[in-house]
């Protein structure tokens, strides 16, 4: 017997055992972030593929990131982060669309249906975490606007202030980047009910450094397509080049999607480092094809060469 569940069929019997649900709850509770869990039955399956009984705490998931417009070590956005000024903000959707439009942050927070769901998040650095995130479907977003027939592409672009981000007016930084941060997504991918546009992570608003107001959260793929504090959607006809295809195209390519059969040139892939905390932090474990979120995004990949379009 098949559910209906977000656009895409779910097998009942991997939905999670209500008491095992429940247990996990309890433990969350205890953790401090049972809000956060979601109610989504395959990402929660995809967790137990992983045998993970935990979410990361959030003082490593705020501590520990990625967000070069800060500094290059993992702890300099939270040490920089705070410079950034997240109101007023806006956000805008052109290209490929019959009326471009300007939407200011809050009012597109009152307009979306936000939800919760707790998501894996898989580095290209081959460490992961697991992030209870806040925020709205990205189709539903896009839906506000009439996407033309030959959009084929969406592109993003990350907020370009050097004197609020001081990563971006760092020569050193500035030498190998080229600010604004730009990254991209096939349509179909976007419009994956899997892909959020999230302002909150842990039952809390989104921290400066964990890419404040609104970023994108794609789970299947490595953690650097989704990128933090968006201020411009654009549609396309062509495939985006984004900073790191400009920066390394041999090293990371445009789709970026998890594959522990696919090394990074200077790095094996199969494995990761699941950053917990307490009694719930673990050594290595296996990598899964998609990042365990094979069974909702596999078929959008049928027939491609996942080495070649890696």
């Amino acid at each position: 017997m098949l559910i209906k569940n977000y656009k895409f069929d779910v097998d009942k019997e991997k939905i999670t055992d209500k008491s095992l649900y429940k247990k996990r709850r309890e433990i969350l509770k205890f953790m401090g972030i049972a809000g956060s869990i979601t109610a989504f039955p395959n990402i929660l399956s995809a967790n137990d593929k992983y045998k993970l009984k935990t979410i990361t705490p959030k003082e490593k998931a705020t501590t520990y990131n990625n967000f070069y417009e800060f500094g290059l070590n993992k702890s300099d956005p939270a040490k920089n982060a705070h410079t950034l000024k997240t109101r007023p903000w806006q956000i805008k959707i052109t290209g490929e669309v019959d009326k471009e439009i300007i939407l200011d942050i809050d009012t597109i927070l009152k307009e979306m249906p936000i939800i919760e769901r707790a998501y894996r998040l898989r580095c290209v650095e081959a460490w992961s975490m697991n992030i209870p995130w806040r925020g709205f479907e990205l189709n539903k977003l896009l839906n506000k606007v009439k996407i033309n027939s030959a959009a084929k592409f969406v592109q993003f672009k990350t907020k370009y202030a050097p004197d609020e981000m001081i990563g971006q007016k760092n020569p050193y930084i500035g030498g190998f980047i080229q600010y604004p941060y730009i990254e991209g997504l096939r349509l179909d991918e976007a419009m994956n009910p899997l892909t959020l546009l999230a302002n909150g992570m842990y039952g809390e608003d989104l921290p400066n450094q964990n890419g404040a107001p609104l970023r994108l959260v794609v789970p299947w793929k490595y953690g650097f397509k989704s990128i933090k504090s968006i201020v411009e959607i654009k549609l396309t006809k062509e495939m985006p080049k984004s900073t790191w295809m400009q920066l390394q195209s041999d090293e990371y390519g445009f789709y970026a999607n998890v594959n522990p059969n696919v090394d990074h040139p200077r790095w094996s892939q199969a494995e990761e480092r699941f950053i917990g905390g307490g009694f719930f932090s673990f050594g290595k474990v296996k990598t899964l094809m998609f990042n365990g979120y094979e069974e909702e995004v596999a078929h959008m990949y049928s027939g491609m060469d996942l080495v070649k379009n890696f």
